[in-house]
């Protein structure tokens, strides 16, 4: 399991498969309201505030996201307490657990990943090119270079072979699409493999 905190009211936990499976979770009882789900939140919620110093209390709202290949990313905002619901309550009265959760799945099929260094994804474009015409999106997050590729972007039969280039090359990452276009600043918005491949030579 780990936590990011990603701003002062929100953070990102990414749970593999072998967090839910050691929990006895499957991936489909993460939406569900189910007393081992209840625990593995509770769970989260206590090792981010021990982490990252996040505060759980009030309204939360949670978001989903089902990788395929890795896990599962979970979003939590915390929202703010409503003065009229806990308005005659003193301080001291106010509620030590409000989950008021809003919780929404989204399925993502993406393949995201991540390449510490430049030309590495120079030499990895160069690679995938061949196979990979018109695909990709290239963000920059956190001082790494995100490539963003859709399923339908992949040949179907070399799908397994491309995926261990981006592999070799990268390292699959648990940030979502959608973090990204939110936090990632986007250098290629469309054809990126090609676009790198035109405009940068590989290191003999």
């Amino acid at each position: 399991m780990k936590i990011e905190r990603l701003g002062q009211d929100k953070i990102r936990i990414f749970l593999t498969f072998d967090d839910l499976s050691e929990r006895g979770i499957q991936k489909e009882d993460m939406w569900q309201e189910i007393p081992k789900v209840h625990d593995l939140f509770t769970e989260m919620m206590d090792q981010a505030y021990s982490e990252v110093g996040f505060d759980a209390s009030g309204p939360l709202a949670v978001e989903v996201f089902a990788l395929p290949a890795q896990g599962m990313v979970v979003i939590v905002t915390r929202g703010k307490y409503e003065n009229q619901q806990f308005g005659s309550l003193h301080e001291d009265e106010m509620p030590e657990e409000i989950y008021e959760m809003e919780v929404t799945l989204e399925l993502s099929d993406a393949i995201v990943y991540a390449f510490s260094d430049f030309e590495i994804l120079i030499e990895a474009a160069h690679v995938l090119q061949p196979s990979i015409t018109d695909a990709g999106r290239l963000f920059n997050y956190k001082g790494k270079w995100i490539l963003h590729l859709e399923p339908e972007d992949l040949d179907e039969v070399k799908h397994p072979a491309l995926i261990a280039v981006l592999a070799e090359y990268g390292e699959s990452t648990s940030v979502t699409p959608a973090v990204l276009e939110e936090y990632g600043k986007l250098v290629m918005p469309e054809n990126a493999v090609r676009v790198i491949c035109e405009h940068f030579k590989r290191q003999s």
